[in-house]
């Protein structure tokens, strides 16, 4: 598993919230560190891919995971340009 240096918790909410505050948190990151967000909304999983792209960052993985059995967390890994 990839590590990480900071995981804000966007969980419960929806766009453009998880895409603003993982914004926020890679600007106040240093070129190279490793932002995991774990997100509940699907959309998410486009928004991400379109936001790496758009802005140059690394987006390391993209996944769904389940707790206790439940689906619907998004984990994203991201790494600052």
């Amino acid at each position: 598993m990839q590590t990480h240096d900071q995981e804000p918790d966007v969980r419960g909410l929806k766009c453009p919230l998880p895409i603003l505050r993982t914004k926020k948190a890679l600007s106040d990151m240093a070129t190279g560190l490793v932002l995991r967000v774990v997100a509940t909304d699907p959309g998410t999983v486009k928004d991400f891919a379109a936001f790496a792209r758009q802005t140059g960052h690394e987006l390391l993985s993209s996944g769904e995971q389940s707790a206790d059995g439940v689906a619907g967390e998004f984990v994203f890994l991201i790494r600052r340009k």
